[in-house]
């Protein structure tokens, strides 16, 4: 899964657009307060998945790829 096909999987589940943010794919703005998000970390292919709180990025797991963070984005908002 690509970020997205994520997207699309988020949006057919029902998650609020606020809940997340996929850098370049989806970016609600205005910025939501709080929200989980999967980004890209650096030009080495490494991806992070983690929680935006008060201004703060704070990533909660590093992955060796793209699918693999989405898979588990995917897992933490829909249950």
């Amino acid at each position: 899964m690509d970020r997205y096909a994520l997207r699309a999987a988020l949006s057919a589940a029902g998650v609020p657009d606020g809940y997340y943010r996929i850098e370049h794919v989806h970016e609600p703005a205005p910025t939501p307060p709080d929200f989980l998000f999967l980004r890209e970390a650096g030009s080495g292919g490494t991806w992070e998945t983690g929680v935006y709180e008060r201004g703060v990025y704070e990533t909660v797991a590093r992955h060796t790829s793209e699918s693999a963070a989405c898979a588990h984005l995917l897992r933490l908002l829909v249950r």
